[in-house]
């Protein structure tokens, strides 16, 4: 299948919809506190802009619910995005309609029109067509560049593909390539890294991949809950011991498609979860009743770089441990300086993406050495899962 990119298409004169994430967070004096989100949208809308085309942006910020609320304008943002760009960005106070033909009209070919808050409208989540077709009058094209929002069937994501020529942008594209690279055609060996607290929340996941990688590695809480599934006591620490069951299935699921699943074979425990606790490096079976398992011992670090050493292509997904909180954070830093180190050597392609991943691997700069780092969560997530993700299937011919 062929992916439809801005290379495909013809944009001379035409007003393009641009579906981008602008949901960017900001603290109480609503200042932008990271604009990664903004920055990558970026080569997108210069890239329209030098074919000829007039950007007109689509995106959402906050949960109004279908209705107009004050503080969750989009009128906030012109300005960053304009310099971002180094343009002027007009902005129209609605998303469809009358006030919202005459600014798209106003914008002049070098600049960008940028749409109220599409959430303002109930349409846009129920992906009512009769909303989706008022905001196709606005453009000729549309231009979906907001993986994070893939996953979504709503009118701006995938409803404008049923009224207009659709192609994906440049996030998108460099996206949709790097998960490609990861895991549709990989070089192998595949290690795919999933953390995070529990295994109920990515279950889904972990039966996916355990088909299409040569090593998982388990961190986290969802270690303990494997590692209690295993014979072993896991003292104070979070585990589901309700999940047992499903452990095993995915164990057993995993024997079947000849992936080996990595577990920790020291952690790290302490009997409080604060900054500085004291702690202690033990085997798996000196874990004491009040402690809990907070991060992956130094045996444990010491095995991933051999793991790392010799793969090929690296998955990551969640934290190997209680990343926030020193000196539980060693397991995933180490671990990830020594992807982030492998792949700076051209040795190794390595995506990650989902919550606290980007967080984790900015905690070290490991994330601007990794090949690509997906800023997307819930759609992160469901690429995971094997799902067909409605934002996504519009684009391919």
């Amino acid at each position: 299948m062929h992916l439809r990119t801005l290379d495909d298409a013809d944009l001379l004169g035409r007003k393009v919809l641009v579906r981008l994430d602008l949901n960017v967070p900001v603290n109480d004096r609503r200042e932008i506190t990271d604009k990664t989100r903004i920055k990558r949208s970026v080569p997108t809308l210069l890239d329209i802009i030098q074919k000829g085309g007039i950007p007109v942006v689509l995106s959402h910020f906050g949960r109004p619910k279908g209705k107009f609320v004050a503080g969750m304008s989009l009128r906030f943002l012109a300005e960053t995005l304009g310099a971002a760009c180094g343009c002027k960005v007009h902005f129209a106070d609605d998303c469809i309609g009358a006030s919202a033909q005459k600014a798209v009209a106003a914008t002049q070919h070098g600049d960008i029109c940028l749409l109220e808050n599409t959430r303002f409208y109930p349409g846009e989540e129920a992906n009512d067509p009769e909303h989706a077709k008022a905001m196709a009058q606005l453009g000729d094209v549309f231009v979906a560049d907001a993986f994070s929002c893939a996953h979504r069937a709503h009118a701006s994501t995938s409803g404008l593909s049923e009224h207009l020529p659709t192609f994906a942008g440049r996030a998108m594209e460099a996206e949709l390539r790097a998960l490609e690279a990861a895991l549709s055609h990989p070089k192998r060996p595949v290690v795919a890294v999933v953390g995070g607290a529990k295994i109920s929340t990515k279950l889904p996941v972990l039966r996916h991949l355990v088909s299409k990688v040569d090593q998982l590695v388990i961190g986290g809480g969802m270690a303990n809950t494997f590692l209690f599934a295993d014979g072993h006591d896991v003292g104070a620490s979070l585990c589901e011991e309700d999940m047992t069951d499903m452990v095993l299935e995915v164990c057993a699921l995993a024997a079947q498609s000849g992936c080996e699943i990595i577990l920790p074979l020291d952690v790290r425990v302490a009997m409080e979860f604060k900054a500085g606790a004291d702690h202690r490096d033990v085997g798996l079976n000196d874990v004491q009743p009040d402690e809990m398992i907070l991060d992956a011992g130094p045996k444990t670090i010491a095995h991933l770089g051999e793991i790392f050493g010799q793969a090929a292509t690296i998955l990551w997904n969640g934290p190997l441990g209680a990343f926030e909180i020193p000196p539980f954070n060693e397991a995933t830093d180490r671990a990830a300086n020594m992807a982030a180190q492998r792949t700076q050597t051209g040795h190794l392609v390595s995506v990650a993406g989902g919550g606290d991943t980007v967080a984790a691997l900015a905690a070290t700069n490991a994330d601007r050495k990794f090949t690509y780092v997906s800023t997307a969560g819930g759609a992160f997530l469901e690429w995971l899962e094997g799902k067909t993700l409605p934002g996504i299937s519009i684009l391919y011919s």
